[in-house]
């Protein structure tokens, strides 16, 4: 069988992959907040983890291999929409409009990624179909005097977990002086962090045993890929940006859930994208999304191939001529 090696952030080599079962490799990526369109940077880690996904099929077969990619739709900017579009005088409950947006985007969001030439995930669950695990998980992590109550929310208790900041290589104090965190007089250490908050009248919101709310995005995907995938699995996969704090805080929240599990043995992050040498940013005039591209005529091929020309691990730096030779290349193939 051919030979796999995969980085491994977690453990900062390069290493030979032997999935836990072969017959069902596992694969988890963080997916979008589902709030507007695509941006260029979104597209990079769908289509880098495409490639991934079909090498993996390739290897062990087509109908052994599970990949899942979430849609968060609890976000206090779908929120935010979904109410300007009551107040302009759309019919419906605040719920209904929430799902119409997340729908809506959704559907923007698939069709790009079909543009670009990236297969469809096994499992493209949403955060709100899995508000009981999510829930179930945080009562979980409080028995085990993991997280704690206090004035409505509940939080992870980042002294528990020993281990925490061995993804990002750095030491709690060290994250804490680097960081931007919230500061609560309910928090007993300034890095603990949310797994549910309450919400108001207005907002959308769940029963919970610590009052109506809804759930803190960390908890989201830990409570999903334990669904789909199970307590251990082979490939959590996202980008950089997402290493700390999401993804470390993942770690922390599911392996204090589950001591006797592993959660993800490889971690894989690709680096961040660029326009012309620049952040992208709508301050600099140079923030466009996918379908942008598309509409201007450039070929979903041709984005995908300008992106898989730097490697993943490195800094994408998107410029007019690499697009202009992309498509040059693609017309003589």
């Amino acid at each position: 069988m051919t030979t796999i090696k995969l980085h491994n952030t977690k453990t900062r080599k390069r290493e030979e992959f032997t999935p836990i079962d072969p017959e069902n490799v596992r694969m988890y990526l963080c997916g979008p907040t589902v709030y507007d369109r695509a941006h260029l940077g979104n597209a990079r880690p769908v289509i880098v983890f495409d490639v991934l996904n079909r090498l993996l099929r390739h290897v062990y077969g087509e109908d052994h291999v599970t990949y899942v990619r979430n849609f968060t739709d609890v976000d206090d900017r779908i929120n935010e929409t979904a109410q300007n579009r009551k107040a302009a005088g759309a019919q419906g409950t605040l719920e209904e409009l929430i799902r119409q947006r997340s729908d809506e985007t959704i559907q923007w969001y698939h069709d790009d990624m079909d543009a670009v030439g990236a297969m469809r995930p096994d499992h493209e669950p949403r955060a709100t179909e899995y508000i009981g695990p999510m829930v179930a998980m945080i009562a979980d992590l409080i028995a085990k005097d993991h997280a704690y109550a206090a004035e409505g929310h509940v939080l992870f208790a980042v002294d528990s977990y020993k281990q925490y900041g061995a993804l990002s290589g750095r030491s709690v104090d060290d994250l804490i002086a680097g960081a931007r965190v919230e500061v609560a007089p309910y928090k007993r250490n300034p890095m603990d962090f949310v797994l549910w908050k309450p919400s108001t009248d207005d907002l959308p919101g769940w029963d919970s045993p610590w009052g109506r709310g809804r759930p803190g995005w960390h908890i989201e995907c830990s409570a999903m890929s334990h669904e789909l995938l199970g307590a251990s699995f082979d490939i959590h996969a996202g980008g950089i940006d997402l290493q700390f704090p999401h993804h470390e805080n993942e770690i922390a929240q599911s392996c204090c859930a589950n001591p006797d599990a592993g959660f993800a043995n490889v971690w894989m992050h690709n680096e961040m994208l660029q326009v012309e040498g620049k952040k992208m940013s709508k301050s600099l005039g140079n923030f466009f999304t996918v379908r942008d591209l598309l509409d201007q005529g450039v070929p979903g091929e041709v984005i995908r191939f300008v992106m898989l020309s730097t490697h993943y691990r490195k800094p994408m730096d998107w410029t007019e001529k690499k697009r202009e030779e992309a498509e040059k290349f693609l017309r003589q193939c």
